[in-house]
């Protein structure tokens, strides 16, 4: 496993989005006693039933890290290692520098606290993914359906997420899963905005450089191209369309070599929801 500047480039976004993400938790999940998504929240979960019914005084750090580790071991053949190692990184910083920060309480509103700690959560998480890493857990089982359909798969967490805010409801009242549940919502809105890589773009690329154009293409990125004959109906002069669909994090680059090759070249761009086929996806590292 070889490291490159792009490798030291992405330590130090899991870095800075570990202590983001504690603060976050220390700040806003524990002053306004709140249940997070994914491990995250059952981890806390856990904690607070073992504490209210047996008396066992266990650590959300503690927890949090032995489900992440178990996971780990199960998706470690399935994803790529690289994207492991860096979560791996990732929820251990994070369960201590949760352990040991101590941080004053910034407000005591609630519906502030839902929402501004929702944000926080859900820039470090986007940080994290960014960075070619997740918070592990239910992160890892979102990337791998998302490779394996080409959609973004986040909102399907959602369900898991209420059934622990149900149990947290049941427990502890329902204040407290009702403002978690804004909390969730904020941070994977955030998620899904800084979240690039399993969403499609069609790009629909006038040219009379069809083949210039194609060959650069498939310089920065392997999908397929179709050419199609089309025609200017104000001029009347022919051109090629090229139509490609591409993840919209490869979208800048594509646009720029376009423009380099043929600088005449018109470009329009479209959402696409779900591809149904053969598409090729890169692997994560």
């Amino acid at each position: 496993m070889k490291f490159n500047r792009k490798d030291w480039l992405y330590l130090a976004g899991v870095t800075i989005s570990a202590i983001i993400y504690s603060f976050g938790m220390n700040t806003f999940v524990k002053s306004g006693n709140l249940f997070p998504g994914g491990y995250a929240g059952i981890s806390r979960l856990i904690s607070l039933l073992l504490e209210e019914h047996l008396h066992i005084s266990l650590s959300f750090s503690v927890i949090y890290f032995a489900l992440n580790i178990i996971t780990t071991l199960i998706v470690w053949k399935n994803i790529g290692h690289k994207f492991v190692l860096y979560s791996v990184i990732w929820y251990t910083e994070t369960s201590l520098l949760t352990q040991v920060l101590v941080l004053p309480q910034i407000t005591r509103d609630p519906l502030l606290i839902s929402v501004f700690g929702g944000v926080v959560n859900g820039i470090a998480v986007g940080i994290a993914l960014r960075s070619n890493a997740s918070s592990g857990g239910t992160d890892f089982i979102a990337v791998d359906l998302a490779a394996r359909y080409n959609m973004p798969t986040w909102n399907y967490l959602f369900v898991l997420n209420a059934a622990v805010l149900v149990i947290a409801g049941l427990n502890f009242g329902w204040e407290r899963a009702l403002y978690s549940m804004i909390f969730q919502y904020v941070s994977k809105e955030l998620v899904n905005t800084l979240h690039q890589r399993y969403k499609l773009k069609r790009i629909h690329i006038v040219t009379d450089k069809p083949e210039e154009v194609s060959q650069a293409i498939f310089a920065i990125c392997k999908h397929g191209i179709t050419r199609v004959p089309c025609m200017g109906e104000y001029s009347h002069k022919e051109h090629f369309m090229l139509l490609v669909t591409i993840n919209a994090y490869q979208k800048t680059d594509v646009i720029n070599v376009v423009r380099s090759v043929d600088p005449a070249a018109f470009i329009s761009i479209n959402t696409v929801e779900k591809i149904v086929g053969n598409y090729y996806q890169a692997p994560l590292e």
